[in-house]
């Protein structure tokens, strides 16, 4: 199984998020870790604080970020359908790309965090519409990246040209977050490279994985190619052998990456902790 460490959090002295930010990537970058990834927010969530909390803008730090490291896959987890066009989403995740050399990954969701929409003025339509426009964003990325730059039409979104030059240097890697059963999980059937689920109990994930497997046998797609990953909210060195075989029990549905997050005032030594204590023995879980 493969380690993601996914930062939710930051320091309140803003002097100090760059360093801390810097040094909690590059621990994951030389530890091992096979993906970083950022929220996609523009207030901190309300189990966190809320908006009196910093958020940074997703996408300028994971550039940012680019410069610090040299292996880690970089993305978002995951990006609200809401917050760019799909025009300009597809560039973005391109020149992240480009710059990082084909390190990036696209995490996309049909979001959900209402006070943050209506504190900008960001419009936040009900939820069927973000559903329909997030099927056009994947669609939009999708040709944005490959060699048809002609025109897409849709339902929210239309685009005379989708040119995107310099394309990536290799397809990003597609996640469709979220766990919905009829909408969710279709759309990473359909469209994503993998799928993201809260591991919040075994036997539901064994069922939601159970759901996307059928969804793939109805639009004709080997289950193989849809990469299981899941977010856990414990802290896994806070008891390593228990999170280990609880892994070890994910492991044996097919998930192939788990996403931890750093504990504790200084995140860069807690993360090269857990590369350190646990990567070796989570690289060996495999399905069984």
């Amino acid at each position: 199984m493969q380690l993601a460490v996914h930062v939710s959090r930051f320091p309140r002295d803003p002097a100090t998020i760059a360093p801390v930010l810097a040094a909690t990537a590059r621990a994951a970058d030389e530890g091992g870790v096979t993906t970083l990834t950022l929220m996609d927010h523009w207030f901190q969530m309300e189990p966190y604080g809320g908006p009196a909390e910093p958020m940074l803008d997703g996408y300028t730090a994971l550039g940012f970020l680019a410069g610090q490291t040299s292996r880690v896959q970089l993305g978002l987890l995951v990006t609200g359908v809401t917050y760019r066009h799909p025009g300009l989403l597809a560039k973005t995740i391109a020149t992240l790309d480009v710059l990082s050399g084909g390190r990036a990954l696209l995490g996309i969701g049909a979001a959900w965090y209402d006070r943050e929409h209506l504190g900008l003025g960001v419009p936040f339509p009900p939820l069927a519409e973000r559903f329909e426009r997030l099927e056009e964003a994947l669609q939009v990325c999708a040709q944005m990246w490959g060699p048809d730059d002609g025109p897409y039409a849709g339902t929210h979104y239309d685009l005379a040209e989708t040119v995107c030059v310099p394309a990536p240097l290799h397809r990003p890697r597609v996640l469709v977050g979220g766990s919905g059963e009829r909408k969710t999980l279709r759309l990473v059937a359909q469209y994503a490279d993998a799928c993201n689920l809260f591991a919040t109990d075994i036997a539901e994930v064994a069922h939601k994985l159970e759901v996307l497997d059928r969804h793939c046998a109805d639009v004709g797609r080997d289950p193989a190619e849809v990469e299981r990953t899941i977010v856990v909210d414990t802290d896994p060195l806070a008891d390593p052998t228990a999170f280990l075989a609880t892994m070890q029990e994910y492991a044996a549905l097919g998930v192939a990456q788990v996403f931890v997050s750093p504990g504790g005032p200084d995140p860069a030594r807690w993360v090269a902790e857990v590369c350190e204590r646990l990567l070796p023995d989570l690289a060996a879980l495999s399905a069984t």
